[in-house]
């Protein structure tokens, strides 16, 4: 058997002769996409991609697997280099770089969802604080408002630090396509609001919006209360004052039960006393801020092994930190997903744009979302 250093003088020699290869083939790259600028043809040709992965699979014997997966990453970098030869995404870069880096906050209307008190409208006040703010009943409504041009922005919450993700708000950010263009982390803390005659020792029924009813579960369960859930915590502290039931209390925002004139029964209800609530700003014009550092993207991946795989090799070849992803159910197609994806970084990096220009070509439903202030 040999020794351990034998065995990396061997190795630092392959290495040698591999970069040297690797350095041809990517040569080699170069040419085929020259040869596809010069005759129109796509970057892109999975077939061909798959007839070559497979036969590097076979002629890999017992690393056959390994091999594959190595290749893969070569044709992704090879992809990558053509694209930019061939000035992927022209529309797409055109797109960003026309933008305006100036978010109008005064004299514009803002819509939110629920009802004066609710966690949205106070997200709304901070983002908005000198714009007029609309409420409506639903999510879908506060899309709508801004697909009509009644309002300018609409605010809405899309992912709880407890409860998780607000799926119904994602749902519609992927039918949508609308641009997110502002963000804000705000921490959130419930009350028990109750009647002015009550007491913690009548409490019975609780009621919520779902969300709120998710993060403050353990406290429900301790107190053996029953849980309805309503359209929205400000809403239930309204429901409460005019409902006067003795025995009913809401979960809601302190400013919530101030506005309606509930009596604070208890404090700091929440699982998670980090409770943070992330809320999105969405708009139909796209705004890109100077210091815009979150990037927010959603795509449909081809039916290919590795798909998902390959994807997320050229972000980490990058450095580019992805904060999240998400799979939705396709609204057009059954048993395929959407996805969502959040990343830090910003498009005033070549690196990036060029990145966006070429997910844009190979992804089907590719959308830049935005690139905004997290």
């Amino acid at each position: 058997m040999r020794n351990l250093e034998e065995i990396r003088v061997d190795i630092d020699a392959i290495d040698k002769e591999l970069i040297e290869l690797f350095k041809r083939r990517m040569n080699c790259a170069k040419e085929v996409g020259l040869y596809k600028q010069a005759n129109g043809i796509p970057v892109l040709n999975r077939q061909r991609e798959e007839e070559i992965l497979d036969r590097i699979q076979q002629m890999g014997g017992e690393y056959g697997a390994y091999a594959r997966l190595l290749y893969g990453n070569i044709m992704e970098l090879s992809r990558s280099l053509q694209h930019n030869m061939v000035h992927s995404g022209e529309a797409l870069r055109a797109e960003i770089l026309s933008a305006s880096d100036k978010l109008e906050t005064k004299n514009v209307t803002v819509a939110y969802q629920g009802i004066k008190g609710a966690n949205s409208h106070e997200a709304a006040l901070k983002l908005f604080p000198e714009a007029q703010l609309s409420n409506y009943p639903s999510f879908d409504d506060v899309f709508e408002a801004v697909d009509n041009g009644e309002v300018s922005y609409g605010v809405l919450p899309v992912e709880n630090s407890t409860a998780g993700s607000v799926s119904a708000v994602y749902d519609l950010i992927l039918k949508h396509r609308f641009f997110i263009i502002g963000a804000l982390d705000m921490k959130i803390d419930y009350c028990l609001g109750g009647l002015r005659q009550s007491e913690l020792e009548d409490i019975e029924i609780v009621r919520s919006h779902p969300q709120a009813l998710s993060q403050c579960a353990s406290y429900i369960g301790r107190h053996g209360f029953e849980a309805q859930s309503c359209a929205n915590t400000a809403l239930a502290a309204q429901d409460v004052a005019r409902e006067k039931r003795l025995n009913m209390a809401a979960i809601c925002p302190y400013k919530a039960a101030e506005e309606y004139g509930l009596k604070i029964l208890d404090n700091h209800l929440q699982d998670d006393k980090r409770n943070t609530t992330r809320f999105i700003v969405i708009s139909k014009t796209l705004c890109i801020p100077e210091n815009a550092n979150k990037i927010s993207l959603c795509f449909s991946l081809p039916h290919v092994e590795g798909s998902l795989y390959g994807l997320l090799c050229r972000f980490n070849s990058l450095g580019l930190n992805l904060t999240k992803i998400e799979s939705r159910p396709s609204a057009e197609r059954k048993f395929e997903y959407i996805f969502y994806l959040d990343f830090t970084g910003s498009v005033r990096d070549n690196s990036v744009i060029d990145l966006l220009s070429q997910l844009s070509e190979e992804m089907p439903d590719f959308s830049f979302l935005g690139n905004y202030c997290e």
